[in-house]
């Protein structure tokens, strides 16, 4: 009997280990400057986006008319978004031991400064901004965008 409550606890720890490594997984960045409103579109969620809030691949991250917002990927990439911005987080992979994978965003509106990290370092084509006019392929290490509404 007592190897049965056991196993299920076992069992039952296993489930929450999985499901936080998998949430975990999910993040791709963390909000380390958040100034004014900034909030983040996750699903039909809309989430409030203050220091700390982590980042996932298919987050769109919004903010108001004074907000301003700073992200750090995990790959030390930097992208900062000016007051009325809307960036879409498209697509993001990276591998800690090779530093290959990709970066794709959107900019819909707003301005967009980037910082490249160790993805654009290792692979020039890895980080692509796209803007309802135009897609930049990144081959610096530093540029600024903006999209008027």
């Amino acid at each position: 009997m007592n190897t049965s409550r056991y196993g299920s606890m076992l069992f039952a720890l296993l489930v929450v280990f999985v499901a936080t490594a998998q949430s975990r997984a999910a993040d791709v960045a963390q909000v380390k400057v958040s100034v004014g409103t900034v909030h983040i579109e996750r699903g039909a969620q809309r989430l409030p986006a203050p220091v700390g809030t982590r980042v996932e691949a298919s987050d769109t991250i919004v903010t108001g008319a004074y907000g301003k917002v700073g992200i750090t990927f995990v790959d030390d990439s930097r992208l900062s978004a000016g007051p009325n911005s809307t960036l879409a987080i498209t697509r993001f992979s990276f591998n800690q031991n090779t530093h290959a994978g990709t970066l794709d965003a959107t900019l819909k509106r707003g301005t967009l400064s980037v910082v490249s990290g160790k993805l654009a370092k290792q692979s020039p084509d890895a980080v692509t901004v796209r803007t309802p006019s135009t897609i930049l392929g990144v081959r610096g290490t530093e540029f600024v965008v903006r999209v008027g509404e």
